[in-house]
């Protein structure tokens, strides 16, 4: 092949492939994608302009101020890339993996490789965007000091990979027929799931430098969490690269513990590649009209579906509520996910307490593996929330039976009511994996670990060691209402979003994105007067489910001054959970009457929109 054709081969694969180009165009007109750029700088600007706030001090203060603002700035710039990469690929996922896109696709002179290089392209192109737009702000923290250019290329390379590694994802996913529109929700189930997988192992398989350090060497988990390594290279005072003398491991061991930025780079870069081909293998495949119906899982399911006959049944009061139960558990495999995630939640409780009774976990391990769990759980649990509320009224407005519910007597505040009624009844297994956690572990104290003991361990509180718990008690008995209060908000919220969006896609980005913001408000505010407070921080801790599995696993790290004193402790946790339960339930019975009022001008305007 000679360099003319091997160039033009290049430009045609990369900067001037068609489907690229069209998406890039499509793009970069929306209104949405512009807000969301816009928002994204605006917040990492905000938190630099906090960051550096401060008395005025000398210039090793101004320069700690610069170094801390570039930690937080790049900590949150990965989260925001694990946030908004799934966001920018949704219309890959919604879009193309509709079968008639891919086929009118397939019929133009693209090659395979053309039309996946081109969408995987043209997706990340806005996350590329994004990182360079921040390049500037990253920069200007060297003006202060403390913060050296290596960290600065190496926080936008752990970015640029997060991204990557998603974008290439969602192109693979989008190459099946039933990826469908709700496989966003899926990706962020996943996403949560695995950094806290990870990061909770990689507590565990720590090893101090020396006896008495806080110091600890990287481990086998850390090139594989972009949370992990961004801290291994910028808070290397705490966790750094482990070093290896000339003979003393293997060239892959010496890559993947001495230097997890390059290891996590090269992994990213060969599944990248991995799924890129398998994609593009896979593409033609789409063409195929048994290709969706045949696979072996189908054959199951309508299986099992043909066992069910049809019984007369008793609808309740609320049909809403009852036709929402029936119609997201009206299959035996969603039956099983949901009572299979209740029994398996239930047996990783208790074998986490068994684990530590029979010698296999010490208490310090067994309290960060269940702060990790739990903490996962109730993520997975707020995320199952915005997917299923979020898509429960603009999924009826796409199939067309929004306007056959209109038609029937049912009034606008019933139908909410109902809808709300039914999607907790569908999540409450999930809402109750948590809670049964942390409750089986305040009987595990209350039992003084079934008469062995060694449920509390000597923590340094204030100026005085004290023996803590490894669950207290009373937090966990109020996280349950807390928790519940809190999910019917955000369930309400979904629902708000589902009623005024146009599609599936539109709801559920708005949603997660107000939730994700009103959970990290409430979780770093909280978090940074809860440990101060010495009778207020319980019950500040109460208004968030997070900060509260952290007041209730770990308190003598977020509530220690109340620790301290122990008087008012359970009393000050009644009442913030109390006032969190009126102020949740206060501001859903609010956001149900105002959407109450403008529901039938909201689905009038939307009529007839897909």
């Amino acid at each position: 092949m000679s360099v003319p054709r091997l160039l033009n081969w290049f430009l045609a694969l990369g900067p001037n492939n068609a489907v690229a180009l069209r998406i890039v165009k499509g793009g970069s007109n929306r209104t949405r994608h512009l807000l969301i750029r816009s928002g994204y700088l605006g917040g990492l600007m905000v938190l630099v302009f906090f960051s550096l706030l401060g008395p005025s001090g000398s210039l090793k203060d101004l320069a700690q101020r610069g170094a801390n603002a570039f930690t937080l700035m790049s900590f949150g710039q990965v989260a925001a890339i694990c946030l908004l990469t799934p966001i920018f690929m949704a219309g890959a996922i919604a879009q193309e993996s509709n079968p008639k896109t891919w086929e009118i696709l397939l019929t133009t002179p693209l090659s395979s490789a053309q039309i996946i290089v081109g969408n995987v392209c043209g997706r990340l192109f806005f996350v590329a965007a994004l990182l360079l737009a921040t390049f500037p702000l990253f920069i200007m923290t060297q003006i202060f000091g403390g913060v050296r250019g290596s960290s600065v290329v190496a926080s936008l390379q752990i970015s640029f990979v997060v991204a990557l590694v998603m974008g290439a994802t969602a192109i693979a996913l989008s190459v099946f027929r039933n990826a469908g529109k709700r496989s966003i929700f899926i990706f962020y189930i996943v996403v949560v799931l695995y950094l806290a997988a990870t990061a909770a192992l990689d507590r565990v398989a720590r090893n101090p430098i020396a006896v008495g350090l806080n110091e600890s060497w990287t481990t086998a988990w850390t090139p594989l969490n972009p949370f992990l390594t961004l801290e291994s290279v910028l808070l290397t005072n705490r966790y750094r690269a482990q070093e290896f003398g000339l003979n003393d491991a293997s060239a892959l061991r010496r890559l993947w513990f001495g230097d997890p930025l390059r290891a996590q780079t090269y992994l990213a870069i060969v599944v990248s590649l991995g799924l890129v081909l398998y994609a593009t293998v896979r593409v033609r495949l789409i063409g195929s009209r048994t290709e969706a119906g045949n696979t072996w899982w189908s054959n199951v399911s309508r299986r099992l579906n043909a066992k069910n006959k049809h019984y007369s049944r008793h609808v309740w009061r609320n049909p809403i509520a009852w036709r929402e139960v029936n119609l997201r558990l009206s299959t035996p495999v969603a039956r099983f996910l949901r009572w299979g995630f209740l029994l398996c939640g239930c047996v990783l409780a208790a074998g986490l307490l068994g684990l530590h009774r029979g010698g296999a976990m010490n208490t310090s391990v067994l309290r960060i593996v269940l702060a990790a769990v739990v903490m996962s759980e109730v993520l997975l649990a707020v995320l199952l929330a915005v997917g299923v509320s979020a898509t429960a009224v603009s999924r009826e407005r796409e199939d067309g039976s929004l306007d056959l519910l209109l038609t029937t007597p049912i009034q606008p505040g019933e139908y909410l009511s109902g809808k709300l009624r039914g999607l907790i009844t569908v999540l409450w297994p999930v809402i109750a994996v948590p809670s049964i956690t942390l409750l089986l572990g305040a009987l595990y104290v209350f039992s003084n670990g079934l008469g062995v003991g060694g449920v509390s361990t000597p923590e340094l509180v204030g100026t005085s060691k004290m023996d803590v718990p490894v669950v207290l008690p009373i937090a966990a008995g109020v996280f349950p209402f807390v928790l519940t209060a809190f999910l019917a908000f955000v369930v309400m919220t979904g629902l708000s979003w589902s009623i005024k969006s146009k599609g599936v896609i539109g709801s559920t980005v708005g949603a997660i994105g107000i939730i994700a913001a009103i959970m990290t408000t409430i979780g770093l505010c909280g978090a940074a007067s809860g440990g101060s407070l010495p009778l207020f921080g319980p019950a500040i801790s109460c208004l968030s489910p997070l900060n509260l599995v952290l007041a209730t696993v770990a308190p003598m790290d977020t509530i220690s001054a109340s620790l301290e004193i122990q008087s008012g402790l359970t009393a000050s946790f009644l009442l913030g959970a109390t006032l969190s339960m009126a102020l949740y339930v206060g501001v859903t019975i609010g956001m149900h009457a105002a959407i109450k009022r403008s529901f039938m001008m909201t689905v009038r305007r939307l009529s007839g929109l897909k």
